[in-house]
């Protein structure tokens, strides 16, 4: 346990409200320093390991504190045994905002907003995992305090800096393909679960702050054998996105990237619904976009598929001799098709068609490291939250839309609101648990 008192949520967030952002960032602006960027972490477990690790590795990153609510979880400790460490993220901020620069969010879906959002209201430039939130609305209220602050931010989907999906958005911006007729892209992980609610309760294992670990969600009991945490949160409803926020977001990022895509005009799922507590699996998403300058006609299908849903036979028939692989997208375009393996060098077909074709050469970037450059004002990130804002809001349509089975929803962004749905439209924005409100969302 924390040696240090308890903040109250309410009083902690009233205060920090009215806290001055650091120098640092008050001066980045006009003068980017060359001196240390300290760093705040959001977990240190697992991803949010991977996450700190990824940006403190730059030289000029110092980690000064995590915050990580499980002893067990303390994976920074070997390689950075400075970083003080709080049980507490409220209290990590209260103490620690004159002391840090920046900070990253690695914990689960449904505690990304509060804590990236918290942190902006500081003045922080944040490196925030995927997706983005746990719902839409968050998203929107994300992506917006962003803009408003002009704040460096920088979303986890690290392939997006990869020379292989680089090489992609090229070719489909160079018209390699021709113009775009639809996309299919699947992920054959199966982030849910068809099994009934365990009827029991558990211990909570010592010094785990289970009611902190649920945080905005509506209290429940404990239930353990790894049935929510350190992983299998991303199956349950309250608290992760399924196989859409795990895979999604890096699997749609070349078709949305690539193609140039707004917001979704419509979804429409195929699959099984969700259970009361776990999200389904084997799902079939049909989105429609806006037509783009790099796409045929009016709009544009993008199919999602997960578990063991595949694109339909005639379209694995476009791969000739190609192996299917677990997760990837087809791009069906008026002059070829564009297979593009996660991760892979992307391969146009018919090979007969393509053999003389020279690939654009790209090279692979530090996605982490870009953040921080951005930081020192020597570069743009790829993936800020003006690009991976409307990302996520589109990926996490697809959660939303499983609940109706077989239901076409029309989907108007600007309002945050399905024109046709006041029931699918109530999962948009999800009601915080009392004493956890957090300004502006």
């Amino acid at each position: 346990m924390s040696n240090f008192p308890v903040t109250n949520r309410r009083s902690f967030f009233k205060a920090a409200a009215g806290l001055a952002a650091p120098a640092f960032i008050r001066n980045l602006m006009s003068a980017p320093p060359s001196s240390t960027v300290r760093l705040a972490s959001f977990g240190s477990g697992g991803m949010a390991f991977h996450t700190l690790d990824g940006i403190a590795t730059h030289p000029k990153v110092k980690l000064v504190c995590v915050a990580e609510l499980d002893p067990a979880r303390m994976d920074h400790k070997k390689k950075y045994p400075d970083a003080k460490v709080y049980e507490n993220w409220r209290e990590m901020l209260e103490r620690e905002h004159k002391n840090i620069d920046v900070a990253c969010v690695g914990t689960p879906d449904h505690m990304h907003a509060p804590m990236g959002m918290s942190a902006m209201h500081l003045g922080l430039p944040v490196y925030m995992q995927k997706p983005l939130a746990h719902d839409i609305y968050e998203v929107r209220r994300l992506t917006g305090m962003a803009h408003k602050k002009k704040l460096v931010t920088q979303m986890g989907i690290q392939v997006h800096s990869s020379a292989e999906y680089k090489a992609a958005v090229e070719l489909l911006h160079s018209g390699a393909i021709g113009k775009v007729k639809e996309v299919h892209s699947w992920s054959e992980k199966k982030w849910g679960d068809t099994e009934p609610f365990p009827n029991r309760t558990d211990p909570v294992p010592a010094n785990f702050c289970w009611d902190d670990w649920l945080g905005v969600a509506q209290a429940r009991p404990y239930i353990g054998d790894r049935y929510y945490h350190p992983e299998n949160w991303r199956k349950r409803i309250d608290f992760g996105t399924a196989t859409f926020g795990d895979m999604g977001c890096h699997i749609i990022d070349p078709v949305f990237g690539g193609l140039q895509l707004t917001a979704p005009i419509s979804v429409r799922s195929e699959g099984p619904a969700p259970n009361e507590h776990n999200w389904a699996i084997n799902t079939i998403i049909h989105y429609v976009f806006p037509g783009t300058p790099y796409t045929e006609g009016k709009t544009v299908p993008v199919h999602w598929y997960d578990g063991d849903e595949r694109p339909p036979q005639d379209v694995q028939a476009l791969l000739g001799s190609n192996k299917m692989p677990g997760q990837g997208s087809i791009f069906i375009g008026t002059k070829g098709v564009m297979l593009l393996a996660h991760v892979a060098k992307p391969v146009l077909l018919p090979e007969e068609q393509f053999k003389d074709f020279r690939m654009p050469a790209t090279e692979k970037e530090n996605h982490y490291h870009q953040f921080v450059e951005a930081v020192l004002g020597n570069a743009k990130t790829s993936a800020s939250l003006d690009y991976a804002g409307p990302l996520t809001e589109s990926v996490l349509l697809g959660p939303i839309a499983t609940r109706f089975p077989k239901t076409t929803l029309e989907w108007n962004a600007g309002k945050l609101k399905f024109k046709n749905s006041a029931e699918a439209t109530r999962y948009v924005r999800k009601a915080y648990r009392s004493g956890w409100a957090v300004k502006g969302l």
